[in-house]
């Protein structure tokens, strides 16, 4: 007999896991299912986000920083370290260890809010009387009806056309992850978050890493500034990147990965590397799920096709996250389930897409949130900018690490705040600020009024809002 609830969730990585856990805190009976596995078939709830995205890359990004300053940084500290070495088994095994604490929170938060957790796959078998029949394959078969389906299926890594990942030559964020030895030379297809996030992680660690770009510009979804800053410091500390190139047919050997291309200027070049890792995005992950046997409506794309609230073509049936339209974040999926949770018990979730962050981890590390000066120019908004430097920052001069600046644009008649621009220390907390002040539709000014301890890296924030109105204390 089937069993029966008033939410069933497929899927639990930050999307699903979130909005399973808010619909049961409002009271519904909920349901999720998710067939992520350990290497042993233990469940590993928390999706790519958890198991080989943004929690392992963040753990061997601190690893690699870490590795990065006793060798080349400690030193101006006064400290002299020698002998240094490498264990690499035991710097994945801390990520390993980091991603397994992750995926038992999650189980742990679904039986203390009495979530009910299917370890297997969720796919749609048929409209029933009472809602929808959902079919769970895994170590045992379950049949489920739902009064509501919540799809969150998330994404997969793009491959090269007639490239598959192999993830031993050709990487996917998994295998880039989790490599047995440091690669003496490492290819990067695509200068996104993925590609020069782990393209650092292995140049610190030692590796030769040469990143290709197919667009013409760096960075092209950040600001000018920042990305003109961002190419000069990453260049500095050893990544090779080439933009505007086109890629031909990669050859693989036992020991190689031959990548000819065509660079910006029309010239034909040739990259051999010993691994390949191909960041060139990814795409909505609806296999197995039963779409065509319900009739769920996907676009030109493959994304599930939602209207604002996430609603889909099928009566009670909704989508969130990567498997929808909107940009590819984890804390977007999030708020997407916390707000579809509210809405399926009659409430008024939102989500505002104008106020959702966008965070690289490189060391600097790159945020905004909002508008930069490109979309404005052509949009042909009025606008104010001010900047200020780390450089002149006292705690950023104290922590060793005075790289980049902090950027805000505000409207050249109200002076409320249409984005803020950082790359620099601890930029991915700084960001949070911004993105309050512009929640509330806050001015430049409320950022300049407001007291900042000192001293601190957010005072680079209050004085970048103070250099709108051209009045900065201390540059």
């Amino acid at each position: 007999m089937a069993k029966q609830f008033d939410v069933v969730v497929i899927g639990a990585g930050p999307g699903g896991y979130i909005a399973a856990i808010r619909a049961a805190q409002l009271g519904m009976s909920v349901a999720c299912i998710d067939a992520w596995s350990t290497a042993d078939g233990k469940p590993a709830p928390g999706g790519t986000c958890t198991n080989v995205g943004c929690i392992p890359s963040k753990a061997l990004l601190q690893s690699s920083e870490h590795y990065e300053q006793v060798n080349h940084h400690f030193s101006e500290h006064g400290i002299e370290v020698k002998g240094v070495s490498l264990k690499l088994d035991k710097l994945v095994g801390r990520k390993n260890a980091v991603v397994k604490q992750n995926n038992e929170g999650i189980l742990y938060l679904f039986k203390k809010n009495k979530v009910t957790f299917f370890h297997g796959k969720g796919s749609f078998a048929a409209y029933v009387d009472g809602g929808w029949n959902i079919k769970v394959s895994g170590a045992s078969e379950e049949n489920l009806v739902a009064k509501h389906v919540i799809v969150a299926t998330g994404s997969s890594p793009r491959a090269l056309p007639g490239l598959p990942f192999d993830e031993k030559k050709i990487l996917s964020n998994d295998g880039a992850l989790s490599l047995p030895s440091v690669p003496k030379t490492l290819g990067v297809i695509g200068a996104g978050v993925i590609g020069l996030e782990l393209g650092s992680v292995w140049r610190r660690l030692g590796a030769e890493v040469t990143v290709l770009e197919a667009m013409p510009d760096f960075l092209a979804v950040a600001d000018q500034q920042v990305a003109k800053e961002a190419l000069k410091v990453l260049t500095k500390q050893g990544l090779k990147i080439s933009t505007g190139v086109k890629i031909g047919e990669v050859k693989t050997t036992a020991k190689s990965v031959t990548v000819p291309y065509t660079d910006a200027s029309g010239a034909e070049q040739s990259l051999t590397v010993d691994s390949l890792i191909v960041s060139i995005g990814r795409v909505p992950h609806t296999e197995g799920l039963g779409v065509e046997t319900v009739g769920l409506k996907l676009d030109e794309r493959g994304f599930i096709v939602v209207d604002d609230d996430c609603k889909t073509n099928l009566p009670n049936v909704w989508a969130v996250g990567d498997v929808v339209r909107g940009p590819m974040l984890a804390h977007k999926a999030e708020e997407e389930g916390v707000a579809l949770a509210e809405r399926i018990a009659g409430q008024h979730g939102h989500v505002n897409f104008a106020t959702i962050p966008s965070v690289i981890y490189t060391s600097p590390e790159i945020a905004w949130v909002g508008r930069n000066e490109q979309q404005l120019k052509t949009a042909g908004v009025d606008y104010k900018a001010g900047s200020f430097p780390f450089l002149a920052n006292g705690r950023a001069r104290a922590l060793g690490d005075t790289t980049g600046f902090v950027k805000i644009l505000a409207d050249a008649k109200t002076d409320e705040v249409l984005g803020v621009h950082i790359i620099g220390p601890m930029a991915s907390e700084l960001i949070s600020e911004a993105v309050t002040i512009m929640e509330f539709r806050g001015a430049a000014e409320d950022i300049a009024r407001i007291c900042h301890a000192h001293p601190t890296l957010s005072e680079a924030v209050k004085e970048a809002a103070l250099a709108v109105d051209k009045r900065t204390l201390n540059f």
